[in-house]
C-alpha cells in the first residue's frame, strides 16, 4: 500500500478491481476444508497452533483466489483471538499477506474505548507503539479499523491519526443485526443536533450519524470521502438512505448481505449519486462457498462465489 489517503487508497482499488465487494475472512474450525484439517493435525496434533496453522494455510489460498477482484478483506479479530497467541499470529501474518498482494485491509475488532487505552487500540491495529528506546514498533498497520462510537468523541478521537488519511475507522451507526433497534432506533427528543449537523436528529442513529460526519470534516482525500467511515446494515435500507443525507462524505461498510438476507439493491441503498462510498462485506457466502463444491475446490469455489456477488451487485 502505498501512503496515500486511506479513503483514496480504497477508492482506486474499487475502481481498479471493478468491486465494491469486501471479503470477511472470518476462519472457523467448521469452515476448513478436511484437507487443510488432517495436515495442520498431522503437523500439530489437536491443539490452537494447529488451528491456527489451518486457519492462516486457508486464508493465504483465499486470498491468492480473490486477490485483484475484490475491494478489500475484513478479518473478524475474535475468530483468531480465540485460539491465544497463536490466533493473533495467524491474524497478523494474514493482514501482512493481504498487504503484499495489495488489498486493503479492514480489521473488525469493534474496540471501543477512551484515552490512553483506545491509543493502545490505535497503536495495534493501525499506527506504531512506542519501543524501550525511543523507538517505534510497528502493529499490524491495517488501512481500517472497526470502532464502537457510542462512548462519544472520547471513544473516537484517540483512534483517528493526526495526519489524517493515515489510517481510517469504521464507526458503528446502524448495524445489521435484528436487535440493533433496541438502541440505535431510540427517538428522540424534538430538535437534537450532533456537532455541525444541519439536520434535527430524530433517533440515536442518526445523532451518530452526525457526530460521524463532524469527526470526518477536514479528514478528507482527493476522493471527496473521509478517513471516518460508517457501518451501516445492508438489512436496514431505508435507514440507509436517510444515514446518507446526513453523512454525504462517508464511506458505509455494509454488513448483512446474502446470508444475513440483505440483498445487492438493499446493500446499495446508501450509494452516493455518483457510485462511491460504499463497500459491501460478505463472509460466510464466499470463504465457505466450497461446501457447497462437490470438488472441494475452496478456494476456486472462493473466487466463484466473488465473482457471482460482484455481479450481483453491479447489476443491482
Amino acid at each position: 500500500m502505498t501512503a496515500d489517503h486511506v479513503a483514496d487508497q480504497l477508492n482506486a482499488t474499487i475502481e481498479r478491481t471493478k468491486s465494491i465487494a469486501c471479503v470477511g475472512l472470518d476462519p472457523r474450525p467448521a469452515l476448513l476444508p478436511k484437507s487443510l484439517i488432517d495436515a495442520a493435525i498431522a503437523a500439530h496434533g489437536d491443539t490452537a497452533i494447529a488451528v491456527a496453522d489451518a486457519f492462516l494455510k486457508f486464508n493465504i489460498g483465499l486470498l491468492d483466489a480473490i486477490a485483484g477482484h475484490c475491494a478489500a478483506v475484513k478479518p473478524q479479530s475474535a475468530c483468531y483471538e480465540a485460539y491465544g497467541h497463536a490466533g493473533v499470529k495467524a491474524l497478523e501474518d494474514t493482514a501482512r499477506y493481504a498487504r503484499k498482494l495489495g488489498v486493503p485491509v479492514i480489521m473488525d475488532a469493534k474496540r471501543g474505548d477512551i484515552g490512553s487505552t483506545a491509543e493502545h487500540y490505535q497503536q495495534a491495529f493501525l499506527g506504531q507503539a512506542p519501543g524501550l528506546k525511543g523507538t517505534t514498533l510497528p502493529g499490524l498497520n491495517c488501512e481500517w479499523l472497526t470502532i464502537n462510537g457510542y462512548l462519544g468523541s472520547d471513544g473516537v478521537l484517540p483512534f483517528l491519526n493526526k495526519t489524517p488519511g493515515h489510517g481510517g475507522v469504521f464507526v458503528l451507526v446502524k448495524t445489521s443485526n435484528p436487535s440493533s433497534g433496541d438502541l440505535q432506533d431510540i427517538a428522540l427528543a424534538k430538535n437534537v443536533r450532533g456537532k455541525s449537523a444541519t439536520e434535527d436528529a430524530n433517533q440515536a442513529m442518526e445523532l451518530m450519524a452526525q457526530l460521524v460526519h463532524h469527526w470526518g470534516q477536514q479528514r478528507t482525500g482527493k476522493s471527496g470521502l473521509t478517513d471516518v467511515g460508517a457501518v451501516v446494515g445492508a438489512t436496514y435500507p431505508a435507514q440507509a438512505k436517510r444515514l446518507r443525507t446526513l453523512m454525504p462524505n462517508t464511506i458505509f461498510l455494509v454488513p448483512g448481505y446474502g446470508a444475513q438476507g440483505g440483498s445487492a439493491a438493499d446493500a446499495l441503498a446508501g450509494i452516493r449519486s455518483d457510485g462511491r462510498g460504499v463497500i459491501v462485506n460478505s463472509s460466510r457466502g464466499i470463504i465457505a462457498a466450497w461446501q457447497k463444491n462437490t470438488d472441494r475446490d475452496w478456494s476456486g469455489a472462493a473466487r466463484a462465489a466473488l465473482d457471482a456477488m460482484n455481479t450481483d451487485l453491479a447489476s443491482a
